[in-house]
């Protein structure tokens, strides 16, 4: 989820895409914690565009996922088809060799990790990526999946409750407003339902 958000709404009616530069990238990088072989990693344009690359193929995806529902806006003019999304995926988690190994120590609960035969620091953290998509999207929480519609939002969410529309309160906020403009809008101009007197 944090990858397909770094395509985002700017607050000012236009998108942010937060890997456009390997600037933004480095930052990027170094703002997620939880990455392997990110910390104190600077992107070049190669990983850049490697990083970039799984982005594409996992919001191609994540359409496929919330269709019929409309995807999110941001991109839906540039998706690739599913099944390129698909092959890109696959080929950046299998980038890198890995084994998964037990730890176990003797006061605590057993985990799993997985060991790498891989060197290059920039190949594992494009895997880690692909492999973290391919686990969301073959999870149950995929079933969760929606894309914001509120205006100028341009996130996929995870939906936590039943009735939930909106990636944050703040759109809901915005597609009320905008629904009650365009109810107001219409009724003055003759459009659309006639307004109601108190």
């Amino acid at each position: 989820m944090e990858l397909a958000s770094t395509i985002r709404h700017d607050g000012e009616g236009g998108v942010v895409d937060d890997l456009a530069t390997v600037r933004g990238t480095t930052r990027w990088i170094q703002q997620q914690a939880g990455l392997p072989s990110a910390e104190g990693l600077v992107a070049d344009e190669e990983l850049r565009d490697g990083i970039v690359g799984v982005r594409r193929a996992v919001r191609a995806l994540f359409a496929r996922v919330v269709s019929p529902a409309p995807p999110s806006p941001a991109d839906a003019h540039l998706l690739m088809p599913a099944a390129e999304a698909l092959d890109r995926l696959n080929a950046a988690a299998a980038r890198e060799l890995v084994a998964p190994q037990l730890d176990w120590p003797a006061e605590g609960a057993p985990a799993a990790r997985l060991l790498s035969a891989e060197d290059d620091p920039r190949v594992r953290l494009v895997a880690a990526l692909a492999r973290d998509a391919v686990d969301f999207l073959s999870g149950p929480e995929r079933e969760r999946l929606r894309a914001c519609h509120a205006p100028r939002c341009v996130r996929y969410f995870i939906k936590s409750h039943g009735r939930q529309e909106w990636c944050r309160p703040s759109c809901g906020n915005r597609a009320r407003v905008a629904r009650h403009y365009e109810r107001t809008r219409g009724a003055a101009t003759g459009e659309g339902p006639p307004r109601r007197e108190p």
